[in-house]
């Protein structure tokens, strides 16, 4: 179940974190798979680490704010793999902080990654997606990262809300425009609860600054607490799911938002 055999990944963001957990496990699902990243020594350090431990894994340069970089690190993928049939668009930024305090400089920074990125990585990516797709028996896939951020309203940082409830409205609305063409592309959207990662790590000092405590250990208790499941999540429950949806057992799911939240959600 959720073999990737043969497929051919680019996954944004891939360095560290949950795209690196996601390259990972991947790779032992049969995929091969093309990191990209702004932290190139990063990136390299992981797809060897990958690449030792048996799997196929490369990396790119690409800053997914740049349509230039974009262009460069689907060319390198098609070339190195020979294709591609799945885009995992997963990196982003989280700000921290309320929205009157923050400037106009924040907003188009964050934009620029949550937003501007998924935009250019779907739309320059959908013709290799395409022509994949058109050949495989459940088509080509596209999954983006978003948040329950993107779900519901985010105390910490609404901005960061913002973007992400963009990326959900996307994900639905490309699904559809691609089925309606008749593209042979799956688009969908994991949404996670407050993962155990850097970027979680983020949002416990949010939290602790905008409570005047800065008691960042308390705040991550509080954190906890909120989900039902008993424990926050981490990068590879959120990468198992990511795999699930680029994987062919998810064939007939096209437009879903896909949450892995711990039960943060249902309350």
């Amino acid at each position: 179940m959720n073999r990737l055999d043969g497929k051919r990944v680019l996954i944004t963001g891939a360095a560290r974190g949950i795209g690196a957990e996601t390259a990972r496990l991947m790779a032992e699902a049969g995929a091969r798979v093309m990191i990209g990243d702004v932290l190139e020594q990063q990136g390299e350090r992981t797809a060897r680490a990958i690449t030792e431990s048996g799997g196929q894994a490369f990396f790119v340069p690409l800053d997914v704010t740049s349509e230039d970089s974009w262009r460069a690190a689907i060319d390198a993928t098609t070339q190195r793999l020979g294709g591609l049939d799945v885009l995992v668009n997963n990196a982003g930024i989280f700000l921290g902080r309320d929205f009157e305090e923050a400037t106009l400089d924040d907003w188009h920074k964050l934009v620029a990654v949550n937003m501007t990125g998924v935009f250019l990585g779907t739309k320059l990516c959908a013709d290799a997606l395409r022509a994949s797709g058109a050949s495989s028996k459940h088509g080509s896939a596209i999954v983006n990262l978003a948040s329950i951020a993107g779900l519901v309203g985010s105390m910490v940082d609404p901005l960061y809300s913002m973007t992400k409830g963009g990326v959900t409205l996307f994900t639905k609305s490309t699904a559809i425009v691609f089925g309606r063409k008749g593209d042979r592309i799956r688009v969908n959207s994991v949404h996670p609860g407050v993962i155990d990662t850097d970027m979680g790590a983020q949002t416990f000092v949010a939290r602790a600054e905008q409570s005047g405590t800065n008691d960042v250990e308390s705040a991550r208790t509080i954190s906890t607490a909120m989900h039902p499941i008993g424990r926050l999540g981490t990068a590879g429950d959120i990468a198992r799911a990511i795999i699930f949806l680029a994987s062919d057992d998810a064939a007939f799911m096209t437009g879903s938002a896909l949450v892995a939240d711990g039960g943060l959600t249902a309350q």
